[in-house]
């Protein structure tokens, strides 16, 4: 605690995750630590562990990660794939070595199969293929899972995770090169509408289905499952509302215009 208020620690918080937690948690009071990239190298297992023993927080909240849309998932694997680990492996060693109390560490629905079942549980976990497009992001993710899992059984620490669906929102990326899918769709019908293009290109069929849900209620339900959660399966977070990528694409081009 800092001055006698609950402290967390949130790995990430100047990304669209991150900053939508801390400003949830500041408005009721609660104190909220986070260091950039350029004062923080989560990849670095030192520098997290020497900030951790200069800090006197309670709870920590993995939010960090390296994340993008398809394209750059598809040309960065190996880095998709060591930065994540590393960033979940350093901050959940950490985490242990220095008493935290509690860590919540966020998934992704793109942990589960390519072709699971609808709507998706959480027993489905390493039940068939990944989706090959961002399987290497995937694989990191299911390994922090059962990081968290593994301090449980072993340490008996209270290492909880929750998987998000897609989330858009404010602090969310534009850049068609990192970019998911309603922040690309959304740049898209903008420069289409400000050059006046005749069309705008949409990959894939517009068939696939998805689950949004936007970054602020993503932040009130971490709250509640850091206050109510205590068990050692992943718990999915979603809105249970879902749309196809072609009607999601009409809806914004006609926001758009």
């Amino acid at each position: 605690m800092i001055n006698g208020k609950d402290a967390y620690y949130i790995a990430g918080h100047t990304g669209m995750v991150g900053s939508a937690i801390v400003q949830n948690y500041n408005k009721w009071g609660d104190i909220c630590i986070g260091k950039t990239h350029e004062q923080l190298e989560l990849t670095n297992f030192n520098a997290v562990c020497e900030f951790f023993s200069h800090y006197n927080f309670d709870y920590v909240i993995v939010a960090a990660a390296r994340v993008g849309g398809i394209k750059d998932n598809d040309t960065y694997p190996a880095e998709y794939l060591m930065n994540n680990i590393s960033i979940a492996y350093n901050i959940i060693r950490s985490a242990y070595t220095h008493k935290i109390k509690k860590l919540l560490y966020l998934g992704s629905s793109c942990i589960y199969p390519r072709d699971c079942p609808q709507p998706i549980k959480e027993e489905y976990l390493l039940t068939g293929p990944l989706e090959s497009s961002n399987q290497w992001y995937a694989m990191a993710k299911i390994a922090a899972i059962k990081m968290c899992q593994a301090y449980r059984k072993q340490y008996g620490c209270n290492y909880i995770t929750a998987m998000p669906c897609n989330l858009y929102g404010v602090g969310d990326t534009h850049d068609l090169e990192r970019s998911h899918v309603i922040p690309a769709l959304i740049k898209r019908f903008h420069l289409a509408k400000k050059n006046k293009s005749p069309f705008v290109e949409c990959w894939g069929t517009g068939n696939a289905i998805r689950e949004f849900l936007y970054v602020d209620d993503l932040a009130r339900a971490v709250s509640l499952v850091m206050d109510v959660y205590n068990e050692n399966e992943p718990i999915n977070i979603g809105s249970e509302e879902e749309i196809s990528i072609k009607n999601l694409a009409d809806i914004i081009k006609n926001v758009v215009g």
